[in-house]
């Protein structure tokens, strides 16, 4: 199983719209990615490692998939559409992490 996690790093100049994130981004992958996605979470930050300090990331989205051929053959023929729409909710370039999930 592998997970792809779309990080939004907070800046001071930085805008996220959290609502459009859920609301109409994530059912657009789910639509777009069927039956390849088996799961998806979403997060929002709200601190960092200090108490009472910023979070190093406004939001979090994550996607797991079978395989990294999976996630492949399922985002390629969607990804212009799919990367288009991150103007639409943030005006920050995601980080993103292609991870193999060894326990969870």
């Amino acid at each position: 199983m592998i997970k792809i996690s779309v990080l939004y790093p907070r800046t001071e100049s930085s805008r996220f719209d959290m609502d459009y994130y859920l609301n109409r981004h994530f059912p657009m992958l789910q639509a777009r990615l069927g039956d390849a996605l088996k799961a998806v979470a979403a997060e929002r930050g709200v601190g960092g490692a200090m108490p009472g300090s910023a979070p190093a990331f406004m939001a979090m989205g994550h996607l797991w998939f079978e395989s990294v051929a999976a996630y492949e053959a399922a985002f390629g023929p969607h990804a212009a559409e799919i990367v288009a729409d991150v103007s639409n909710y943030s005006n920050v370039n995601p980080v993103i992490q292609v991870s193999e999930v060894l326990l969870g």
